[in-house]
Parts: structure tokens; C-alpha cells; sequence
């Protein structure tokens, strides 16, 4: 059976139409045939179907025609297959029309005999009876005629080059005559009719033809015609007779030297470290070793290895004096199916001078001849574009002399593994680099006219070189408009700035093509790591976003990586560059049910919710543990060994935890956001991330309005004023610890009314009234002995102390601080101890007892340096730099103070970096201890 989608849809059985039903049916079949022998997913089809028009029953309805179809094709060599989240068409490619067509003009491409290739393209031409699938209505059929309209017109001109080099310029003169009036713009057609004009022997025509076009795209884009139509222009103006026509069949590969190799790029910026490494990896000397020399480039779809490797090639063409050969293998590509690795030895052969009627039948003995005939040369062969190792391993030439370099976007791992090719990855551009493309393409004085425009531009490209060349194309056609436009486009539309008709120049159609060859788990893992929260992530999370064991994660994840999709970072962590990310998110978006995506969603975020409660109570496990609602199936959440693993899962996923938070505010999942606050408190706490605190305790205040527990308003409110004590905004400190003492006592909550007195007491000490913070202080004390709390009575206990030595009576306060140091150490609470031994530095330096002072400090800096607390270590080095003052040690209390400062910068705490700055110069100025006191604003000792 033959099926037919370059028309309207229709499947014939020995030359008869099969009736395929209504026309939704008809196109059920078309959805599945555009992507024979691959899985389609089935919200896919049915956009593909009905667009954003589908039936209320979508899914039963194409249930329905599936199983139709299955009856009318029965025994036609068609198979609808299930498979898991979609439908799989099998189907001889052959059988197809579309297929077909794309395996004919990719054989005639790499054919070696100029007839060989016409004929080829004559049937691949024979296979169109109108336009593609003529009856079906939808996005998706518009979006698929639009790409096969590019591939056919591209066709059409290659075929055009084959039956130039023929020397049919006369019966196509007329024909590229009338195409140049569809097309007035395109240069390689108008490349092509002034040559045949000349052929023709019309050269003054000829030159007329290029100055109508070049006025024309001066006037209509402001460009110049491109080099190569430019030097054709000029062969012309001189008559050179090297352009006139070879006879008809002459065989392409002739010379004895093969030169089957494109033009360089026109332009090429940067890439020094990459050249270099391609130079390093080929060794123009054939004796120096047996080892077949290969470099194996990998990289990301647009980032630019073709470019790469046309440009090293040509700059050292010297180093190949027996020829150089080149394939596209179109791993990656719009013409679907990669090319069969037969097609590229037979185009070879023709290169190398074989004629057609001698390259043997058999795959094997192809290989073999073309070994054979470049055995001892010194060659380079480029094969670009690899959809795998397996397409090409045969077209290794196997010669110590020859020099081989691959392009993929895959690693090619069995290339590397075992036949010793030299890996390079390649990246993005660098900031230099990327400048210096949009100063080539647009000009430096635009560049320098509208700078920061330009830095948007490199910006919001993320340096990425496809993307950079489309926003220099649309600014290079549009001269009369800003920059600043074009970057307000790009960050209004992201992706949609990027794409257009022609797939070669749209780069969510270049992205699209690498996921043609995942598995459908592979590509479901892509899209969800696109709405991930977060700029990177680690193997447990991916785990939780896929509700998958780990050690499989990890292997969708390799191949993902493998696929250029992807980068591993150190530590386990992953990436993806910013508009590949933008692509999976819109792949999701596009592939993946709503209940899927937010599923994934909610596994991650509760996976690091639990993970962060957990390792919150490493690093506190005195602190009041708050239930939390079990975990989605397949969170599997974490729970680091110790406080130092909690704080090293704090510092490595705090932006993650951060962008979860944010997303769960976003899908109103309150619960998450408030609970994720919770966990984050401790840890943000000691590494003094005072913005970050403010931020996620507002949102918690917001999601606790919308939870039926009153204590996560009260708890919002206390730790938001806690927060901007530190922040020292006063009143609106002081206005949410009184509002939680407030709801505290409406609802009976003496432990939360307790911690807002100890908070509060803090509020009146940064407002300088000590006495009143000392009250405060006794209040707390006063409810934890009453609620039994002994924990948080040792903690009171030592506030009361401070807050004594601070009004003077020092008697008091190292009563209270002693008590509370021995309460600290029988309950193991090594942070709570570090604090007392604080104040009694504090009460020892300003009774006069300056070493005991500095003795306290030193205790308790190594109590919070261990418990990773670098808020407070930046407070007790403060301190200590105090008694040293008064010592006369003052290269020591230089030191502390230095360190101090540099600290309080790190934390944003501009007002104590001021004052300690203040010290250091008082130091430098007036040594005397009194100097030094004045300068940092603390009480003179009793």
C-alpha cells in the first residue's frame, strides 16, 4: 500500500484509492505518517487534529477513527502500535510519499555523477501533485506545509546546480527567469540565472540581472548582494571562460585530487581555543603514528560546529594535499531520517573518481574501495552533522594519513571509547566573542552608539551564536530601527523572536530536530526539566520532578547530556543554557498534560520542602519541629547526616529552595510556601541573608492568610519582625511582633507570645532603650519557666545577662549568663552556648578583665565558625576586636576588625560596616582605647 501526504491525504492499494473516511480521520492518518516509525504523543495528535478546537470527548473520538483506520489498512504493511503515552506508526519509509521524497533528494545530494543526481531529483520532483495535505485545515498542517515548501524550493535549487553543471543552461534559462519574479530576492537563484545567461551567451543580460537585484536589496533590505554573487558578478564582467559549462555527464570527483567541500563561512569571530585544539589533534605528518586521527565536536543545535570546522579547514587547507571530502549526514535535520551511511560512501567514491558503473553493489565492498583508494593520503574527511556513531563508523577512512573531524550533537561516546577520537565540546560564545559577532554583522559604530542595547542583546541571547546571528539579521534589515527595540522584542517574546518559515534560521526549529531522536521518556524529562524550579538541579530532585528511582534518572539524564541538551556540572548538578531551558519549557507546555506538568511540580517542591525541615533540624534540633503533610508519591525527600552535610544542602540548593517557594506561590499552593519559609529560617539565619529572609517570610505572611492553623499567621508575623529588626526597619518590627503577641493571646499560645517577647527585646535594644528590652527579655524568661521550656529558659536566661550588662549591672548578668552556660552544655546546645559565651565576653571585657574577655570570644567564634553561623561570626569579631584595642594589641584587633568588615559587606549590614570601618580608622589614628570606643559607639566599661 502507498501512501500519499504531497497532495491530498490518500492511500492506494495496486493503483486503487482506499477510502480513509472523513476528512478528521484522513488526518489522523497524516499526523501519524509526518512522523513514521516515532512515537507521537497523544495530546499531540490531537492538536495536530482538531488545534484549539477539539471535541468534548477528544481522546475517545480519535479512539475511535485509530481503531477505523487499524480496519481499512489491515494487511496494507501498516501498523498502529500504543506505546506509552502515545501512538507509533510503522511503516516501509518508502511507502510514504513525504519519506520518499526526502530519501531521494538526500541521495541525489550525495550522489557522485551529475545524472545520476538529476534523475534522483526527477523523482523526488514526480512524487508533488499539489500542496501538502491539501485537506487538512489545522496549525500544525500549516506549520508542516511551510517547512515542506522550504525543503521542496531548496531541492528544486539543487537541482537547479546539477543540471547547470550538465550544461542545460539554455532550457533553463526561461525557467529561472520566471522564478526570479517569485522570489526577486533570493541571491543563490539569481546566482544561478546570471550564470545560465551567460552560458547562454548573454553576458550584458547576464550583468543587468545582478545590478536589478543589487539595487534592489539596497533599496528593500540596505544590504549589499552576499561575496559569492558578488565574485560571480565579477567572473562575469571579466568573461572568464572558466565558467562556461563542462560538458553534459561529466562525472562530479574527475580530478585526482577531490575537493567536495562547501565554501567557508563569509564571516567567523573567535573560537581560539577551539581551532587550537583541532590544530593540536591533526598531525599533517601520515608516519607519525598508526593511530587514525578523529576529533569528535560536540555541541548544542545553533551553537555553531559546522562554522567551526569549515573555518579550520580552510585556513589549513595546505595540511591536505590529496583532497578534502565532506558530508552533511543530517542526523539533525528538517529532512527527517538521517542519511544511510551507503548514500555518503557512493558519494565519495564519485568524488574520488570512481564512475557509477564501477562502485561495487555490496555496502561492505563500497566501504572497502573508498578505504582502499584513500590509504596513505593525506585527507581530511568532515562528516557533520552525526546522528550516531553507528552512521559513521563505516565512512572512517581508517588511515593514519587521512584526518577525520565529526560534528554532532551528541558525544559519540563509541568514537571515543574505541576508536581513541579526540572529544571537543562546544559551547557558547564568550562575552568578547559575542560582541565582536554583532560589531562584525551590524558595524562597530552601532554598536558603540547604543551600548547598552547591544549588552541586552548578548544578554538576553545568552551568548548563544544561532540567536546572536538571528537579532544581527533582524537589526542588519532593519537599520532605521534602534537596538533597543529589537531587545525589548526579545525580552517581550523570547523563543517567538527567534523562530521563522525557514527551519535552517529558526532556532526552536533547530532545537526541535535534537529531540527527534529521544525515546519519549527522554524527551518527557527535557520538558520538565524546563519548568523546574531553579537555574540548576541535583540527581535527587530530578528524581522527584520524574517520579523515578535515581538510578535511572540518572541514565535519562546522561543521555540527555550525551544529546548536547544538557550540562553536568560539579558537585551532580545540571543545567541547561537559558533558551534551551525556554524551549523544553515550551515543549512541556505543548507535550505535556496540565495534571502531568503540575504533578512533576509538586513532587519537586515537596521533596525540598521536607528535605529543608529535615536539615533544618540538623542544624537546630532544639527548634520546635512543625508537622508537615506527607509527600507526594515519588518526592523521596533527603536527610542530610549532619548540621555540616545540612548546611552544605542549604548553600547548594538555597537558590533552588528560593525559585520553589516562588513557584509554589505561584500555583497557590500556600501550605509549600509557608513551609518552605520554615525550613529555609535557620539556615538563612546564620549565613545573614537578610533580603532573602525578607522576601520568603512575606510570602509566608501572605499563604498563612489562606491556612486554617492561626499559628502560621502568628509564626509569619513573629519571624517577619525578627527579620526586619535585622533589616533595622523599627517600626515595622515592632509592628508584627506586637501582632503576633497579639493573636498569640487570642489564641492561647504562650510559646509563640514567649518568642515574640525575646524578639522584642532585640527590637528595643537596636532602639538604644536597654531597660525596656531587659523587660521584655524577663517576660520570656518568665513564660518559658512557666510552660516547663527548659531549652528556651537556658536561652532567656542568657538574654536577661546581656540585656543586664547592657544597663550596667554586671553582677546580674553574670549570674544569669553562668547559669545559662551550664543549662546550654547539659542540653547539647552548642549554638545557644556560643551565644552566652559571647555575652560573657562581653560582660568580662567591660568589667575590665580584658584576656578573659578575648578568651570568651575566641570560645565562642569556634563554636559558631564550626556550626557554620557567619552572621554571628561577624557580630563576635567585632567584639573581639574591643579588649585587644584596649591591650594595645592592635595588629590583632586589626585583623578581627578586617575580617568583620569584609563579612558585614557580604552581608549587606552597610550600617555595622560603617561602624567598624570608623574603628579601623580611630585604630590608625588615636590609639588610646577611649578613641576606639567613641569611634564604634559601644558603652565605656563599668
Amino acid at each position: 500500500m502507498e501512501f500519499r501526504l504531497l497532495g491530498t491525504i490518500e492511500a492506494r492499494q495496486d493503483g486503487r484509492r482506499v477510502d480513509l473516511g472523513p476528512v478528521r480521520q484522513r488526518s489522523v492518518l497524516a499526523a501519524l505518517l509526518a512522523d513514521a516509525n516515532r512515537m507521537v504523543p497523544v495530546d499531540q495528535l490531537i492538536d495536530r487534529v482538531w488545534a484549539e478546537s477539539p471535541p468534548l470527548r477528544a481522546r475517545d473520538t480519535l479512539y475511535s477513527y485509530l481503531s477505523r483506520l487499524r480496519g481499512v489498512l489491515a494487511g496494507g504493511g501498516l501498523e498502529i502500535e500504543r506505546l506509552g503515552g502515545g501512538y507509533l506508526l510503522r511503516v516501509d519509509p518508502d511507502a510514504v510519499d513525504l519519506h520518499r521524497f526526502r530519501r531521494l533528494v538526500a541521495e541525489a545530494r550525495e550522489a557522485g555523477d551529475n545524472e545520476a543526481a538529476a534523475v534522483l531529483f526527477d523523482r523526488a520532483r514526480a512524487l508533488w501533485r499539489g500542496e501538502a495535505l491539501a485537506d487538512v485545515g489545522t496549525e500544525w498542517a500549516d506549520e508542516l506545509r511551510r517547512d515542506l515548501r522550504a525543503e521542496k524550493w531548496a531541492a528544486e535549487l539543487d537541482h537547479t546546480d546539477v543540471r547547470l553543471r550538465q550544461g542545460r543552461h539554455a532550457e533553463l534559462a526561461a525557467e529561472l527567469t520566471a522564478w526570479t519574479r517569485e522570489h526577486p530576492l533570493n541571491e543563490r537563484l539569481a546566482g544561478q540565472l546570471v550564470l545560465a545567461l551567460y552560458r547562454c551567451g548573454r553576458q550584458a543580460d547576464a550583468l543587468d540581472h545582478y545590478e536589478q537585484l543589487r539595487r534592489r536589496l539596497v533599496r528593500e533590505l540596505g544590504t549589499d548582494p552576499s561575496p559569492p554573487l558578488r565574485e560571480l558578478h565579477q567572473r562575469v564582467l571579466r568573461g572568464d571562460p572558466d565558467l562556461i559549462a563542462a560538458p553534459a555527464g561529466t562525472p562530479a570527483g574527475a580530478d585526482a585530487v577531490p575537493h567536495h567541500f562547501p565554501a567557508a563561512p563569509p564571516s567567523f569571530i573567535g573560537r581560539a581555543d577551539e581551532l587550537a585544539a583541532l590544530t593540536a589533534a591533526s598531525r599533517p605528518e601520515a608516519d607519525v603514528s598508526r593511530v587514525v586521527q578523529i576529533s569528535a565536536l560536540a555541541g548544542a543545535g545553533g551553537v555553531g560546529k559546522t562554522w567551526l570546522v569549515l573555518h579550520w579547514a580552510h585556513a589549513h587547507r595546505e595540511r591536505f594535499p590529496d583532497g578534502r571530502l565532506f558530508a552533511d549526514l543530517h542526523g539533525f535535520s528538517p529532512a527527517g531520517a538521517p542519511l544511510d551511511p551507503s548514500v555518503v560512501v557512493r558519494g565519495f567514491l564519485g568524488a574520488l573518481g570512481v564512475a557509477p558503473s564501477r562502485i561495487p553493489p555490496d555496502q561492505d565492498a563500497q566501504v572497502a574501495l573508498y578505504r582502499k583508494l584513500v590509504d596513505g593520503k593525506r585527507m581530511l574527511v568532515v562528516l557533520d552533522n552525526a546522528a550516531n556513531a553507528g552512521q559513521v563508523v563505516p565512512l572512517l577512512p581508517g588511515s593514519p594519513a587521512c584526518t577525520t573531524i565529526v560534528t554532532s550533537r551528541r558525544h559519540l561516546a563509541p568514537l571515543i571509547t574505541r576508536y581513541g577520537a579526540r572529544h571537543l565540546q562546544l559551547d557558547i560564545l564568550s562575552h568578547t566573542e559575542a560582541r565582536a559577532l554583532l560589531a562584525e554583522r551590524l558595524g562597530e559604530p552601532r554598536i558603540a552608539a547604543e551600548p547598552a542595547a547591544a549588552e541586552a542583546l548578548i544578554s538576553l541571547c545568552g551568548r548563544y551564536p544561532l540567536a546572536l546571528a538571528i537579532m544581527s539579521r533582524h537589526a542588519q534589515t532593519r537599520p532605521h530601527i534602534p537596538l533597543a527595540e529589537f531587545a525589548a522584542e526579545l525580552r517581550d517574546l523570547g523563543l517567538d523572536a527567534l523562530d521563522h518559515e525557514d527551519p535552517t534560521v529558526s532556532l526552536p526549529t533547530v532545537l526541535s530536530w535534537s529531540l527527534r531522536a529521544l525515546t519519549g521518556e527522554q524527551r518527557a524529562l527535557f520538558a520538565l526539566l524546563g519548568i523546574a524550579p531553579g537555574a540548576d538541579i541535583g540527581l535527587p530532585a530530578v528524581a522527584a520532578l520524574a517520579g523515578s528511582p535515581p538510578r535511572r534518572t540518572a541514565k535519562v539524564l546522561s543521555m540527555l547530556e550525551e544529546a548536547s541538551l544538557l550540562t553536568r556540572r560539579a558537585g551532580g548538578r545540571y543545567a541547561m543554557h537559558d533558551l534551551i531551558r525556554d524551549y523544553a519549557a515550551a515543549t512541556a507546555d505543548r507535550d505535556l498534560p496540565r495534571e502531568e506538568r503540575e504533578s512533576a511540580l509538586r513532587r519537586v517542591i515537596d521533596h525540598y520542602t521536607h528535605t529543608a525541615h529535615a536539615a533544618d533540624h540538623r542544624v537546630d534540633p532544639h527548634r520546635k519541629v512543625v508537622p508537615l503533610p506527607a509527600p507526594a508519591p515519588g518526592a523521596e525527600p533527603g536527610s542530610p547526616a549532619d548540621d555540616s552535610g545540612a548546611m552544605a544542602w542549604f548553600d547548594g540548593e538555597h537558590a533552588n529552595l528560593l525559585a520553589a517557594q516562588r513557584t509554589a506561590a505561584a500555583l497557590g499552593w500556600h501550605d509549600a510556601v509557608w513551609h518552605l519559609a520554615w525550613g529555609l529560617h535557620t539556615f538563612q539565619n546564620r549565613r545573614g541573608l537578610l533580603h532573602d529572609r525578607l522576601a520568603v517570610w512575606q510570602a509566608a505572611l501572605d499563604a498563612a492568610a489562606h491556612l486554617p492553623d492561626p499559628a502560621a499567621g502568628i509564626r509569619a508575623h513573629r519571624l517577619l519582625g525578627d527579620v526586619f529588626l535585622y533589616c533595622r526597619r523599627h517600626d515595622e518590627a515592632v509592628k508584627h511582633l506586637h501582632e503576633a503577641i497579639t493573636l498569640a493571646e487570642q489564641h492561647e499560645d504562650a510559646t509563640e507570645e514567649s518568642l515574640a517577647h525575646h524578639s522584642l527585646s532585640w527590637a528595643w535594644q537596636l532602639r538604644g532603650d536597654d531597660h525596656r528590652a531587659l523587660a521584655h527579655a524577663s517576660r520570656a524568661l518568665e513564660l518559658f519557666r512557666v510552660l516547663g521550656q527548659r531549652v528556651w529558659e537556658a536561652r532567656e536566661l542568657n538574654q536577661v545577662g546581656w540585656f543586664a550588662a547592657r544597663t550596667g549591672d554586671f553582677e546580674t548578668a553574670r549570674g544569669h549568663c553562668t547559669a545559662a552556660l551550664a543549662l546550654h552544655r547539659e542540653h547539647g546546645d552548642s549554638h545557644a552556648e556560643a551565644d552566652t559565651l559571647d555575652s560573657l565576653g562581653y560582660i568580662e571585657f567591660h568589667t575590665g578583665h580584658h584576656s578573659s574577655a578575648i578568651r570568651r570570644y575566641r570560645a565562642a567564634l569556634a563554636l559558631y565558625r564550626d556550626r557554620g553561623n557567619t552572621f554571628q561570626v561577624a557580630d563576635t569579631l567585632d567584639r573581639l576586636g574591643e579588649p585587644h584595642a584596649a591591650l594595645g594589641h592592635h595588629d590583632d584587633a586589626r585583623t578581627v576588625w578586617r575580617e568583620a568588615l569584609e563579612m558585614y559587606r557580604q552581608q549587606d549590614r552597610a550600617h555595622d560596616a560603617g561602624r567598624v570601618q570608623r574603628q579601623l580608622d580611630a585604630l590608625d589614628g588615636d590609639r588610646s582605647p577611649g578613641a576606639v570606643r567613641e569611634a564604634s559607639g559601644f558603652p565605656s566599661p563599668g
